[in-house]
């Protein structure tokens, strides 16, 4: 039986009944962990040092920030007492703390501690350097509130500060090191060890403070209601998909779209969920160094581009994709066409004579790409024959997960990257090309510009519309390409209880029955 959630609420629906075939109570002995399948072994465990969902799905349940996002993707406080005092010019964002929340080692946070934190991303994560390009300072006012003055208003600040990836998390001031050795922050569960290839190990943090508010997305109240969550990385999908059937795991992730009808016939061991308008697979261009670095060659890449056919290749069953050229779906508020034209052109002849205008001499195009996640591979197999009929050569470079968010740092190894993200409501929180500093290293005058305007609007339709432009440079230059729209297939067991399917997956609030 599916279970299925609005993409664009989120969480809004509830899990679909299973049944749950189990001995009868007093024959099982009782546990209180949970066993979840992941995509790869996490490359690191330092939030802010990694845009990979990956990182920020585990460590969200260490780290919290100020603020969040409820079931209908509206940012709400966490760790902020309330929403922020903002100055009539927009510039000024006062931000009161919620009192007595405990970190892992025992005391309480200050604002001593946020601020250390926020510096600390401003200065690491892509997301955080395009905001503090902005910020023209970043104090706090007594041990409880903290003061952002901003250079020019930055609309997205906030959301920049919700999100889960590349996170803004809110960690002890002592324990701020590059590396991260020591993961000290206020969530629900603490780490407690971590074996590289078997699992990551976080407990119940007995002293957590939570808010008060009702549960409401990644809002509202958390607890701890599983002792232990052992995140183990599976990275053969196969293998996630047999575990699942076998009742091995409480929960898998991102599932091979193939496998719904064989996981839908066995619900005794595990329930399929997927999530609608999941996200959107992407290919990112290295801009600073190689072939690709070109710009009238990465728009003959471009032209030679299906990315229906690849989605097809991806995804297979059309329950689970959808083929268009615009980045944000028709009714939301960024919904645009600007360059859309450019988008699934799929015509080999127009651009190999693209590419022979360009100076391309036949070097080889290195794609970096993974089997973990099993539709990127099969969208790289198939936009290679595209690219080889338009006459590029391609050297396709497969690797695990977490060598290719390591090597993706390196200009020198590659020129496309094949990778994914949730669909958002707000266009600057992905891709983070859009932010300064991300792998594909895109920094031109027109993204500076188009930018600039788009972030220091503060009215929703003028944002919209000033949103168009942006697409329309991203489609100019090319510095990475937005394949289309995708549906998630994951997978639990019956004894999961009240999970809410989630872009990065979340256990507080969820229990073992």
């Amino acid at each position: 039986m599916l279970a299925v959630t609005s993409r664009r609420a989120l969480f809004g629906a509830s899990l679909l009944a299973a049944l749950c075939l189990a001995a009868p109570a007093q024959a099982q002995a009782p546990r209180n962990h949970a066993t979840l399948a992941m995509v790869a072994e996490p490359q690191t465990l330092d939030p802010m040092a990694s845009t990979a969902d990956l990182v920020g799905t585990i460590m969200q349940h260490v780290y919290e920030t100020l603020y969040t996002f409820d079931a209908k993707w509206n940012v709400v406080p966490m760790l902020a007492e309330s929403m922020p005092k903002v100055s009539a010019d927009g510039k000024t964002y006062a931000i009161a703390l919620r009192r007595g929340v405990m970190l892992h080692s025992g005391r309480e946070l200050t604002a001593d501690d946020v601020v250390a934190s926020l510096q600390r991303w401003m200065a690491q994560s892509p997301r955080g350097k395009a905001l503090g390009n902005v910020v023209d300072s970043l104090v706090a006012k007594g041990p409880q509130a903290i003061e952002i003055v901003l250079k020019e208003p930055y609309a997205p600040l906030l959301s920049q500060l919700a999100l889960p990836s590349g996170m803004a998390a809110i960690m002890a001031k002592e324990s701020i090191a590059s590396p991260l050795k020591d993961f000290v922050g206020t969530g629900p569960y603490k780490f407690k060890e971590r074996k590289p290839d078997q699992y990551v190990l976080l407990t119940r943090f007995e002293q957590y403070s939570a808010r008060k508010e009702p549960a409401n997305g990644y809002g509202g109240k958390r607890e701890a209601l599983i002792e232990e969550l052992r995140f183990v990385p599976v990275p053969n999908a196969s293998t996630r998909v047999e575990g699942s059937l076998a009742g091995q795991y409480d929960f898998a992730d991102l599932l091979p779209t193939e496998a719904l009808p064989r996981l839908e016939k066995a619900a005794g061991k595990t329930v399929p969920v997927m999530t609608p308008a999941f996200g959107f697979p992407y290919l990112v261009f290295n801009t600073k160094e190689g072939v690709a670095a070109s710009q009238p060659v990465r728009q003959a890449i471009q032209i030679a581009l299906g990315e229906g056919e690849m989605l097809a290749a991806g995804f297979g069953d059309t329950r689970f994709f959808v083929a268009e050229g615009n980045h944000f779906p028709k009714g939301s508020p960024f919904y645009a066409t600007g360059g859309t034209e450019q988008y699934n052109q799929r015509n080999a002849p127009k651009a190999k004579e693209a590419a022979a205008k360009a100076g391309y001499k036949g070097e080889p195009i290195r794609v970096l790409t993974s089997r973990q996640y099993d539709f990127h591979y099969n969208m790289a197999l198939l936009m290679a024959e595209q690219l080889k009929r338009a006459g590029f050569k391609v050297e396709l470079n497969v690797v695990d997960w977490a060598t290719l968010v390591q090597r993706r740092n390196d200009a020198k190894l590659w020129d496309i990257y094949v990778t994914h993200s949730g669909q958002f409501p707000e266009p600057m929180l992905s891709p983070p090309q859009l932010g300064d500093g991300a792998p594909g290293w895109w920094d031109t005058p027109a993204k500076k510009a188009a930018l600039q305007a788009f972030n220091t609007a503060s009215d929703p339709a003028r944002r919209g519309a000033l949103w168009g432009k942006v697409q329309e440079v991203v489609y100019t230059e090319v510095p990475y390409v937005n394949v289309g729209k995708f549906n998630g297939l994951s997978a639990k067991s019956p004894a999961l209880d009240n999970y809410q399917p989630a872009t990065w997956p979340y256990f507080w609030n969820a229990k073992i029955k």
